[in-house]
């Protein structure tokens, strides 16, 4: 078969999922559009993809919550029915070698895209707010105007940016602050967890900032604070940068070597870090939300990965060709 055939294999291989997703529908009224479905789910998380993967349900949301670079699945985590390969990698950390399997990432992009062709994601990410009518109705809105009336039965929300009446622990956040090492990037460790909220994990990766596979490392220091913490100078991007510094020199790391001094012993230059930028995300939600139609399904993500198999199979026609 050729390639312009495939195409339009697999683009008729999912006429039946959009049509199914919009059956009896949009219902144009005036330059109003409505939805109705039995069942929604709201938000973009890991888990919210796989819920509505594994449930076959369509999926709205403002911002795509893409996983963090480094968050990784369980090595033994098996994705081959989605046709990811799952290599484990270890980490060296002060506590000896740390197995990890797939970048979470991956498989949200592998779902996003597996759900995008069967007509899942309708609005994919051009909605940027929501209203909720208090009922069974939502409204999703762009920069500019009025996208569509959602009407449903029943909605499975996992946490929106769009929705902040309903987000759960919304005075927690997780702070990203990116750290350049200007002197003293070339070490082996890979990972670092503190026991301090501020500075709690300290990933080190090969630098963006240079072409080609480097030695020299880069961080990426990831806290868990409060939003009134964000404008606090005690939890700034300078001292996460200084408290960074503090975990390396604690555990015996060293600067480049700089010869010896007049006592005969080994001197090491300082480290030097800049500050490459900060991102403030919503901290992972703790508790589940009742509010009417709307309810965070109480299901683990450990549950979600071991349905994969057997959900995956209704997306085989788009799965063959990957």
């Amino acid at each position: 078969m050729g390639d312009s055939e495939s195409r339009r294999s697999v683009l008729g291989d999912c006429d039946g999922s959009l049509a199914r997703y919009s059956e009896g529908l949009p219902q144009a009224q005036g330059t109003a559009i409505a939805l109705q479905f039995e069942n929604i789910v709201v938000g973009s998380s890991l888990n919210a993809f796989l819920y509505a993967f594994t449930e076959q349900l369509p999926i709205f949301y403002t911002t795509p919550e893409r996983p963090f670079r480094f968050d990784y699945l369980n090595p033994e985590v098996d994705l081959s029915c989605l046709k990811l390969e799952v290599e484990p990698q270890l980490l060296n950390t002060f506590d000896g070698e740390m197995p990890v399997g797939l970048a979470r990432h991956f498989l949200w992009e592998r779902l996003s895209f597996l759900m995008s062709l069967s007509g899942q994601q309708p609005l994919s990410n051009l909605a940027h707010g929501i209203r909720f009518d208090g009922a069974t109705e939502l409204t999703f809105v762009d920069k500019y105007s009025k996208l569509v009336d959602v009407k449903f039965d029943k909605c499975y929300y996992f946490g929106d940016a769009g929705l902040p009446e309903f987000n759960i622990d919304s005075d927690g956040v997780v702070c990203y602050d990116w750290i350049a090492f200007n002197r003293g990037g070339k070490h082996s460790i890979d990972y670092i967890e503190t026991t301090d909220n501020f500075v709690k994990e300290i990933w080190f990766y090969s630098s963006d900032r240079i072409d080609g596979k480097t030695e020299v490392k880069d961080a990426c220091v990831v806290s868990y604070l409060l939003k009134k913490h964000i404008e606090d100078f005690n939890y700034s991007e300078t001292m996460a940068r200084f408290k960074l510094v503090h975990e390396m020199e604690e555990r015996g790391m060293k600067g480049r070597f700089n010869g010896h001094g007049p006592n005969g012993k080994p001197k090491y230059y300082k480290f030097r870090t800049s500050c490459i930028s900060r991102r403030v995300g919503r901290a992972p939600k703790a508790n589940r939300l009742q509010e009417g139609n709307i309810e965070t399904p109480e299901v683990s993500e450990k549950a979600l990965l071991e349905m994969l198999p057997a959900c995956s199979e209704k997306y085989t026609k788009i799965l063959k060709y990957l």
